[in-house]
C-alpha cells in the first residue's frame, strides 16, 4: 500500500497563528519535518516581501512569490551574488569562493569554461553510458525487500554521472558525494553535525586529490572534455591551480551541483508518485509522460530551497524598499508553489502545460547549466523503470535532510515486487 500523505501537525498549524513579524522560514528543523509549507502559504498570502528582524542567521528579506523571485534573479546589478548565496554568512568559517558566488565578469568567464563539459553534443555522448549504467543499477536491486531508494539508486547513479563529469577514478567514486555533503554540511544553512575544523580538513583532502588529477590532466598531450581538463586550459582559469582555494571552490560547486539536483528529485519522484497514486497509475498507462515527469518532478521537490543575494542598492521589491547591504533570500521553494503562477501548484501532476515553467535551476545568469544533463539523467532512470518495475512502492516515512538549503532525503524506504 502506498503511504497517505499526512495531516498536519500542530506545530505546522502555528505557521497560521503566530505573530507575522515572528516569521522564520530559515530553521532547518522545519525542513526536516516537512513544516514549512504553511509558513510560506501564509507569507506568499499576507507578506509575499517579508523582513525577518531575528534569525539564527541574523536579519534577512524573504522574497516567496514567483514573479518577485525571477526579478531579484535577473537583476544582479542590483542584487550581488558575491562570496554568499546562502543565507547564512561565513566569517571565520572555510568558505572557498566559487563562481555562483561572484558577479560579472568573474563568473561568465569561468561558467563558460566549464560549460562544454554539459554541451547539447557532449550528452548525446553520455546518454548511452548513463542509460546502461541506470540498467545495471537497477537489475542489481533486491525484490520483494525493503531497502533505502536514496543509497542503492539516486546516490549511486549521480556518483556515476558525476565521475564521468570529472573522469575521476572510478574505483574512487564514492568519495563525490561524502564531499558534497561535506560541503553542504556547514552552519550558514542550519546544519551543525560535523565541526568545522572536520569539515575543512575533508575538504582539504579533497583539494590534494584534485590537484594531482589537474596534474595529470595539464601534462596530456589529448586533453578531454571534463571539468578538470577544461579548467587546466581554459583561458581564464588555466592558472588557477596558482590559487588553491579558487580551485577548491570551484570543484565545491560542481560537485554540489552535479549531485543535490538529480540525488534528491531521483529520491522525490518516487515519494510523488507514491503520494499521488493516480499519477502512477497515469505514468503507466502512458509512459511518453516521461519527459514532463522529470520537470514536475523538478519542480515539485525544488532540490535547492534558496538561493541569497546582497542588495548592491536601494531597490523595491513587492512594495518594500530593501536597503543597500540588506540581505536578500529567494525561496525557490516557495515560488514553486505560488498559485497565482502555477495551477495546483501543491499537486504532483506529471501531464501539466508548461511543466517547465518553474523555479528550480534558477533564472539569469546563474540559471543552473547542468539542468539538462539533470533532466537527461532522470528521463533515463524513469525510462529503465517503466521497463522493468510494475511499481516501486513506497513502505515508510521517508527520512529527510535537516537543512534549509539542500530539500532532500537521507532515507526512502521501498519494496519491489518481484
Amino acid at each position: 500500500m502506498s503511504v497517505a500523505p499526512r495531516a498536519h501537525t500542530s506545530a505546522e498549524n502555528e505557521a497560521w497563528s503566530i505573530p507575522l513579524a515572528k516569521i522564520d522560514v530559515s530553521k532547518a528543523e522545519l525542513y526536516e519535518r516537512d513544516a514549512q509549507w504553511g509558513y510560506f502559504e501564509r507569507l506568499r498570502n499576507e507578506d509575499p516581501v517579508h523582513f525577518c528582524a531575528e534569525s539564527e542567521f541574523g536579519p534577512y528579506w524573504s522574497i516567496t512569490k514567483f514573479d518577485d523571485i525571477v526579478k531579484v534573479e535577473t537583476n544582479p546589478a542590483a542584487f550581488s551574488s558575491d562570496r554568499d548565496i546562502v543565507i547564512g554568512d561565513a566569517p571565520g568559517e572555510f568558505a572557498p569562493p566559487m563562481f555562483i558566488a561572484m558577479d560579472p565578469p568573474t563568473h561568465d568567464e569561468h561558467r563558460k569554461v566549464v560549460t562544454p563539459a554539459v554541451s547539447p553534443a557532449r550528452l548525446l555522448e553520455l546518454e548511452p553510458i548513463i542509460r546502461e549504467r541506470a540498467g545495471k543499477i537497477l537489475d542489481a536491486l533486491p525484490r520483494n525487500k525493503t531497502f533505502n531508494w536514496v543509497e542503492h539508486v539516486s546516490i549511486e547513479l549521480t556518483t556515476q554521472m558525476l565521475a564521468t563529469l570529472f573522469d575521476f577514478p572510478f574505483e574512487d567514486r564514492h568519495l563525490l558525494p561524502y564531499w558534497s555533503d561535506v560541503t553542504t554540511a556547514t552552519e550558514t544553512v542550519g546544519v551543525t553535525s560535523l565541526a568545522p575544523e572536520k569539515r575543512q580538513e575533508i575538504l582539504h583532502e579533497c583539494l590534494a586529490y584534485f590537484v594531482r588529477l589537474w596534474n595529470e590532466r595539464v601534462n596530456t598531450d589529448k586533453p578531454g572534455f571534463d571539468f578538470i581538463s577544461l579548467l587546466a586550459r581554459g583561458p581564464s582559469t588555466k592558472d588557477m591551480y596558482k590559487d588553491p582555494m579558487l580551485y577548491l571552490g570551484t570543484l565545491m560547486l560542481l560537485i554540489v551541483g552535479g549531485n543535490d539536483t538529480t540525488r534528491n528529485s531521483i529520491s522525490g519522484g518516487v515519494v510523488a508518485l507514491n503520494r499521488f497514486p493516480a499519477e502512477y497509475d497515469k505514468l503507466r498507462a502512458n509512459p511518453a509522460l516521461i519527459p514532463s515527469m522529470v520537470s514536475e518532478i523538478i519542480r515539485y521537490q525544488t532540490p535547492l530551497s534558496h538561493m541569497r543575494r546582497t542588495a548592491k542598492t536601494d531597490a523595491v521589491v513587492g512594495g518594500k524598499t530593501i536597503r543597500k547591504g540588506d540581505k536578500v533570500v529567494m525561496w525557490y521553494i516557495s515560488g514553486n508553489r505560488d498559485d497565482t503562477t502555477i495551477e495546483r501548484p501543491n499537486e504532483f501532476i506529471i501531464d501539466r502545460a508548461n511543466p517547465r515553467h518553474h523555479l528550480s535551476f534558477g533564472f539569469g545568469i546563474h540559471r543552473c547549466m547542468g539542468n539538462r544533463v539533470a533532466e537527461m539523467q532522470l528521463k533515463i532512470v524513469w525510462e529503465e523503470i517503466m521497463k522493468r518495475f510494475e511499481r516501486i512502492e513506497l513502505v515508510g516515512e521517508p527520512v529527510r535532510t535537516r537543512s534549509n538549503f539542500v530539500h532532500g532525503f537521507t532515507e526512502v524506504p521501498v519494496r519491489i515486487a518481484g
